[in-house]
């Protein structure tokens, strides 16, 4: 961090040892207890450095834990998760826990872009993001279309993408339920290689080949429980 930086919650050392208790200490140890957790592609982000933005696929209130708790601890220590205004900053208590758990930081679902100061900001600290492209969860499970917002923030910053795709989440805690389903349903997340835009791509050209990367990822990996010769998500 460089002399005279600004330091707030979301690159705050102190804080980010809070959170690790809350992440690591609470967190991953219950959702690794609901669901049977398989990590794929670790070696896709051996070499990655913040900032990054991830970017997967959304169908569950499992997607932001399993994310985090599958980034190894150095790449999760400061990662900021966009979450909805609507919903996780209108009330008071799920702001605090929100912002607790997952370092998040609000975005507007109907007015694409409207906060991107903020996110570019966080980038220009070395933040890295996690945004879910689609916006909200999607009701069936199929991945939606993706918004342009986190390739146009890539764009803006020259700031890597990681593909990420979370396999199982739905079937295991679908959108509409509060918890789990009983029996520890599989679920897989499986990281691909960072991807920086081509020249000349616009950010819906970008977007659409996250998109690809994404659906890629997700088709490579069948939701069972006997899923084999994958790296389990010790970190």
């Amino acid at each position: 961090m460089s002399k005279g930086e600004k330091r707030d919650r979301f690159n705050s050392p102190a804080v980010a040892t809070v959170r690790f208790v809350a992440q690591r200490g609470l967190l991953k140890p219950l959702v690794w207890s609901l669901v049977r957790v398989t990590v794929y592609g670790k070696d896709q982000i051996a070499e990655l450095d913040r900032p990054f933005i991830a970017v997967a696929n959304h169908s569950s209130h499992l997607d932001a834990p399993l994310v985090i708790g599958a980034l190894p601890r150095p790449l999760a220590r400061y990662l900021a998760a966009g979450a909805a205004a609507d919903y996780f900053f209108d009330v008071q208590w799920r702001k605090w826990l929100t912002t607790l758990f997952f370092n998040a930081f609000a975005i507007e679902r109907n007015s694409e872009g409207k906060r991107s100061g903020s996110s570019r900001s966080l980038l220009e600290r070395r933040v890295p993001l996690l945004i879910f492209p689609e916006g909200g969860r999607s009701k069936t499970g199929v991945m939606g279309h993706f918004k342009h917002g986190a390739a146009a923030l890539s764009i803006a910053t020259k700031v890597p993408c990681l593909p990420i795709a979370l396999v199982g989440a739905s079937d295991a805690m679908p959108r509409g339920v509060n918890w789990p389903k009983r029996g520890r349903l599989p679920v897989a997340v499986v990281f691909g290689a960072p991807m920086l835009p081509a020249a000349g791509d616009t950010a819906e050209d970008f977007s659409n080949r996250l998109a690809d990367e994404v659906r890629r990822l997700h088709a490579s990996v069948q939701p069972h429980p006997s899923w084999a010769h994958a790296e389990k998500g010790t970190t």
